[in-house]
């Protein structure tokens, strides 16, 4: 009997209100077989829960740990230098108040303890995005003739500066063999395939350097497929998400309502992305099966992580589960359909 190489999951990074409990008995009721709770999920209080406690809430539902959504402390440890207020959600009031050097301090802490108890809960790969290493310069991605004069380069200085900042993390996470895969993301250290291959380039092909795949990200020039072929002997996460652009809006202006922008989440079936086409795409370049190796399992976890502004958040999630259940969790060829012809 031909057998499925996916599972379905949800992220809970959007379902932060809940406790892990509460995110658990919410992704089992949608019908997950797994789920990928926010590293907020797993703290008690300012301590981390303990891996006995984190694996029996899991195994009490039934369901697979299938990694750990940790963008927002990574995202303040390689942005903190900027002074940029973007990182004051996801730190504690009395660490906010301090210098970017002391916030900095602190998320490295915070990561290097994810890390271990990572291991402990016998999860190798923790999906993420590096901060701002470039600087908001880059980060718009504009290309402005002003990223280098005659005293400054700064792409360079942000090269220098990304090997630098997370040289422990990395180390930590290769002693651990953990994979840390970074979403390609606008705004983020590698907002494009070239920008990643080009972290790992300055980091001497790092083993930990990993891609978190994400196709709603790709909505400026660069799309999906051509993207993660790019990437794919390092993509050992997904996500699974949709979009539509509106027509005749601009894709980057200041609107920071929702449905005002151009670009927009949705439910994952009526957006303008093929998802059937997109795990396929993964399967050809191996996520599944790269997965199945590190994390010891039969099948990997199509992380449904669907927004949108108008549908309420726990129906738009649970609709999104129920469409990669029924549709992209399929059993897969043993062969050619030629195979059989002419039999």
């Amino acid at each position: 009997m031909a057998q499925n190489c996916y599972h379905p999951s949800i992220e809970g990074a959007q379902h932060g209100a809940k406790s892990l409990a509460e995110f658990l008995d919410y992704a089992q009721a949608s019908g997950a077989t797994g789920a990928q709770p926010s590293n907020f999920m797993l703290q008690d209080g300012k301590k981390f829960k303990t891996a006995r406690e984190i694996k029996d809430t899991f195994a009490q539902r039934g369901l697979s740990l299938d990694g750990i959504s940790c963008h927002c402390p990574f995202w303040v440890h390689t942005t903190a230098w900027t002074g940029s207020p973007t990182i004051r959600p996801f730190t504690p009031a009395e660490v906010a108040a301090k210098s970017p050097a002391a916030i900095e301090e602190w998320a490295e802490k915070y990561l290097l303890k994810l890390m271990d108890l990572a291991v402990e809960l016998n999860v190798k790969i923790l999906p993420m995005f590096w901060g701002v290493a470039f600087g908001w310069e880059l980060a718009t991605g504009y290309p402005w003739g002003f990223w280098k004069g005659g005293d400054y380069d700064l792409l360079q200085q942000g090269q220098e500066r990304f090997v630098k900042k997370t040289a422990k993390l990395r180390k930590h996470a290769n002693q651990l063999g953990l994979y840390l895969g970074h979403e390609i993301h606008p705004g983020t250290a590698a907002m494009c395939a070239d920008d990643f291959n080009l972290l790992v380039k300055i980091c001497d092909g790092d083993k930990c350097l990993a891609v978190n795949a994400d196709p709603s990200h790709c909505w400026e020039g660069e799309d999906w497929e051509t993207r993660f072929r790019k990437v794919g002997e390092r993509i050992y996460a997904c996500h699974v998400k949709n979009f539509v652009i509106r027509p005749g809006v601009p894709l980057r202006f200041m609107a920071p309502n929702w449905p005002e922008r151009a670009m927009q989440f949705v439910d994952i079936p009526s957006g303008d992305l093929n998802m059937t086409r997109y795990v396929e795409c993964l399967i050809h370049l191996g996520y599944p099966q790269r997965y199945c190796q590190v994390m010891g399992t039969k099948t990997a976890p199509l992380i449904v992580e669907a927004e949108s502004a108008y549908r309420d958040l726990d129906a738009t999630s649970a609709n999104g589960i129920a469409y990669v259940r029924d549709h992209l969790c399929f059993p897969l060829a043993a062969g050619s359909f030629e195979d059989g012809m002419g039999a």
